[in-house]
């Protein structure tokens, strides 16, 4: 057993330092009632100093009746602490003065973690941006990974480099270029822990405090959270239809941040023309475009549009794409496609953040991918999200009809009912989650208060039934 006792030669007297060190643990708890201390001889050799020194520590502590010395056993914490520390021995908390960001992380507290995890279960929970885990090959992932943790050689296991694994870079590329049309080479692709690190990385690097920067309205809250933490001046940009309205774009703006393929939380597709017209304003403002591509890879109607950054020829865009929908997320591995020009500045920023994703997960991933598994299992995703769609479509006309409007079932993996009769959104939710239905409401992703109600709802972990059932039981509540 080891014990940490501060040992100082200087001050109080050896044996003292010690009673003090066995005193305090005691009182904290870190021995209970009854349990047994180091042996002297075990002790005196930890720290280094005479077995005399540890006895005599002891000897006061048995004195004060702290412990109770049993012949031939050792030395046991008296079992009249049973009741944990003394009265006025308990741990005070200190007022601590914040940085600006930590004031911030602490004014977000209650809009981060979205949707957040109920305290109590719902049958029919229409949760959102959350990937299918059971229809992943788990098993196959193992093997995977337990090879990989087989075959790494040690000096495999040090460090690895900040931008992440060559091969899951090289893999991540080919399938970008064939899935998404991303322009891109492994030396522009930086591995993070999620798209959530990309859009901190992107803050840190791209944004100052007191920057103007634009994000669309109703947007990610995780990502305006991050730029409020940085002290960035948002402006809003409203979105239709199309997805963020271009021609409301403000001027002297440093960066926008947009979801084209499948706008966050509206669904909505933002067409060629408005993409070029995106492009055109970035341009003329040198502007930089942060494209969060977070459910790129599933499309339902017609051909899928090719990235927004598959477009740029100035090098304005910076990617963001994750494996959290499309794998698992506790997986927690996204990347950043940055221009040539930044490419050095982000894998500096990554260093600087966390050194560099974990090694073995990136292997594994890059086989995955490589191999044509991830492939297939985004088929099946896909096929199996089809048929959930259409069910949901199929209810929502049945049992809701026109009491609601629906967007952003072209893509994605979620949709928004916008309730055409003026509505409490708290009184909603409530009302359907006392008929064990779980649906979430989007004013917390405006910046003001929105003027119409709107509801999301994910349809990536439910089954057909349960989607259908899940609806018949909202016709009751809207």
């Amino acid at each position: 057993m080891e014990i940490v006792i501060p040992i100082s030669h200087a001050g109080e007297t050896l044996s003292r330092q010690v009673y003090s060190g066995l005193r305090q643990a005691i009182l904290a708890g870190n021995f209970g009632a009854g349990a047994r201390l180091p042996a002297t001889r075990d002790l005196a050799e930890q720290l280094g100093i005479s077995r005399t020194v540890v006895l005599l520590a002891y000897e006061q502590l048995l004195s004060e009746g702290f412990v109770v010395g049993r012949g031939g056993s050792g030395t046991y914490v008296a079992e009249a602490l049973c009741g944990g520390a003394p009265r006025g021995m308990e741990k005070q908390s200190a007022r601590i003065r914040l940085s600006r960001f930590g004031t911030a992380a602490a004014a977000m507290g209650a809009s981060v973690e979205s949707p957040r995890p109920r305290a109590k279960m719902l049958r029919y929970d229409f949760a959102y941006g959350r990937s299918d885990i059971e229809v992943f090959p788990f098993e196959m992932w193992r093997r995977l990974l337990l090879k990989h943790s087989r075959m790494a050689r040690v000096r495999e296991l040090d460090y690895g480099p900040a931008s992440g694994s060559l091969a899951l870079r090289e893999a991540i590329c080919v399938h970008l270029r064939r899935s998404r049309a991303v322009v891109c080479e492994p030396s522009e692709v930086i591995v993070v822990n999620g798209s959530q690190q990309a859009l901190d990385l992107v803050t840190r690097v791209l944004v100052e405090r007191g920057d103007r920067v634009a994000i669309e309205d109703p947007h990610y809250n995780g990502t305006r959270e991050v730029l409020r933490a940085a002290g960035a001046r948002l402006v809003g940009v409203p979105v239709d239809g199309e997805g963020l309205r271009t021609d409301r774009l403000p001027e002297k703006v440093r960066v926008v941040f947009v979801t084209p393929s499948h706008q966050f939380p509206t669904g909505v597709i933002m067409p060629l023309s408005r993409r070029l017209a995106l492009l055109e304003w970035a341009r003329k403002n040198k502007a930089v475009i942060v494209e969060n591509d977070h459910d790129g890879e599933f499309h339902y109607e017609g051909r899928p549009l090719e990235s927004l950054q598959g477009l740029d020829r100035e090098g304005r865009i910076v990617y963001v794409g994750t494996f959290s929908r499309t794998v698992f997320p506790a997986l927690r591995i996204g990347y950043l496609i940055v221009p040539k020009s930044l490419a050095e500045t982000f894998t500096a920023a990554k260093w600087l953040n966390d050194l560099h994703s974990a090694t073995l997960e990136q292997e594994t991933l890059a086989e995955f991918v490589t191999n044509g598994m991830f492939e297939r299992h985004l088929r099946r995703l896909r096929r199996r999200n089809t048929a959930r769609r259409e069910a949901l479509m199929e209810a929502v006309g049945k049992y809701l009809g026109d009491r609601v409007a629906v967007t952003g079932d072209g893509s994605g993996a979620h949709i928004v009912l916008w309730s055409k009769a003026r509505v409490v959104e708290a009184e909603v939710m409530a009302a359907a989650a006392a008929r064990g239905v779980g649906i979430y409401g989007m004013a917390h992703c405006y910046l003001k208060r929105p003027k119409r109600s709107a509801f999301v709802l994910g349809y990536s972990r439910m089954n057909e039934r349960e989607i259908r059932e899940g609806i018949r039981l909202l016709r009751e509540v809207f």
